[in-house]
C-alpha cells in the first residue's frame, strides 16, 4: 500500500508518526516556504530550500535502533550560545551541506534518510523556495474590510487579521517531480494536519502538485485540525477549512475527512450539518474518531491517528476508476 502524506511542521509530523505504523510504503511531501529561524538564514544567506521541515519529517520517520536514534538526535541538536552557529539545527546545516555536494535536495533527503533509518522516503513539494503572499483583512483597524498583503511564511502564520487567500511566488513554481509520480502511484494521499495555509494549501498552489493530486487514482484523505491557530485561523469552524482548501483547489475532490469527534460536536453531542454539507459537496464521506492526544492541548496523538488511518484504509478500496 503506498501512501503519501502532504504537509509541514509538526503537523505532518503526527501524520507521519501515525502512519509509520502501518504495513504502507510512505513517502512525504513537505512544504518549502518557512522563512523563519534557521531556515530562513539558510535560504537568505545561501539561497537554500529552507530546510527545517525537512528534516523534522525526516525525525518523525527516523528508525528505532541505536544508530537511528543517535542519528535522529544529532539531526534535532540545535546549537546555542552567543556565536554563529546558535539556533541552527544540525540536520538544516547537513541538508545544506549535502544538497551543494550531491545532485540535490532529494539526493541530500535520501541520504540523510539512510543515516537515521526513515521508515519511508522525504521530499520537498518544490525545488525552489517558497514566498507566501496573502490577502488578510481586518489590519487597518480604521476600514476592518480592507485588504492587505502580507508576505512571508512566519507573518502570515502570525497575522493579526484574518486571512482571505493565499498565492506563491514564484507565482509558477516547479514542483519536485518525484514527489509528483508519488501521488501519481499513491494510493493514499493524506492532506493535513498543520497550519492550514502555510503548512496545507501551500501545496495546492503548485501547479504540478495540485494538478497530480486532482488526476490520481489515490484516495483522498483530509485530516482535520483539532482547534483554530492563533493568527491565521483564528475563528475557523471545521467546516470552514474545507471551504478555503476549496476554493484553492476547486477541482480536488476529497474521499475521507477525518476529525476528531470532540471537536465537532457540541456539547449536547450534535454535529454542525454545515460540516456535513462542506464534506457532502467534496465529495467525500466524515468519519469521526477520538485521535487527539487527550490533555486538553489541541495536538493528535500518533497511536490513535493510526487507528484511525488503518480503519480508514481497511474499510476503502484503495483504487477507483475516476473520469
Amino acid at each position: 500500500m503506498k501512501v503519501v502524506a502532504l504537509g509541514g511542521g509538526h503537523g505532518l509530523s503526527a501524520t507521519l508518526r501515525a502512519l509509520r505504523q502501518l504495513p504502507a510504503d510512505l513517502t512525504a511531501v513537505v512544504t518549502v516556504a518557512d522563512d523563519g529561524g534557521s531556515s530562513g538564514r539558510l535560504r537568505t544567506e545561501l539561497g537554500a530550500l529552507p530546510p527545517g521541515d525537512l528534516r523534522m519529517a525526516l525525525a518523525a520517520l527516523a528508525g528505532d535502533d541505536v544508530w537511528s536514534v543517535t542519528w535522529q538526535r544529532l539531526i534535532q541538536h540545535r546549537f546555542t550560545g552567543p556565536g554563529p552557529l546558535a539556533g541552527h539545527a544540525v540536520g538544516n546545516l547537513l541538508l545544506t551541506a549535502l544538497t551543494e555536494t550531491t545532485t540535490g535536495v532529494v539526493e541530500a533527503l535520501d541520504l540523510v534518510g539512510r543515516l537515521v533509518g526513515a521508515h519511508g522516503r522525504v521530499l520537498p513539494a518544490s525545488t525552489t523556495p517558497l514566498q507566501i503572499v496573502a490577502e488578510v483583512v481586518g489590519l487597518n483597524p480604521a476600514d476592518l474590510r480592507e485588504v492587505t498583503q502580507v508576505l512571508g511564511q512566519v507573518a502570515v502564520a502570525t497575522t493579526g487579521g484574518s486571512v482571505c487567500a493565499l498565492r506563491l511566488l514564484p507565482e509558477d513554481p516547479p514542483a519536485c517531480q518525484e514527489a509528483v509520480q508519488a501521488v501519481l502511484d499513491a494510493d493514499f494521499v493524506v492532506l493535513g494536519p498543520g497550519s492550514w495555509f502555510t503548512s496545507v494549501l501551500t501545496h495546492l498552489l503548485v501547479p504540478d502538485l495540485r494538478d497530480a493530486l486532482v488526476r490520481t487514482a489515490a484516495k483522498r484523505v483530509v485530516v482535520l485540525n483539532l482547534a483554530p491557530q492563533a493568527g491565521e485561523t483564528d475563528g475557523f469552524s471545521p467546516e470552514a477549512h474545507l471551504e478555503v482548501l476549496a476554493g484553492h483547489a476547486p477541482d480536488l475532490v476529497l474521499d475521507v475527512v477525518l476529525a476528531d469527534e470532540d471537536a465537532v460536536l457540541d456539547s449536547r453531542g450534535l454535529m454542525s450539518s454545515a460540516l456535513s454539507d462542506s464534506v457532502e459537496s467534496a465529495g467525500g464521506r466524515l468519519v469521526l474518531a477520538p485521535v487527539a492526544v487527550g490533555d486538553g492541548t489541541a495536538r493528535h496523538d500518533p497511536a490513535r491517528l493510526a487507528q484511525a488511518f488503518a480503519a480508514i484504509m481497511s474499510t476503502t478500496l484503495a483504487r477507483t476508476d475516476r473520469p
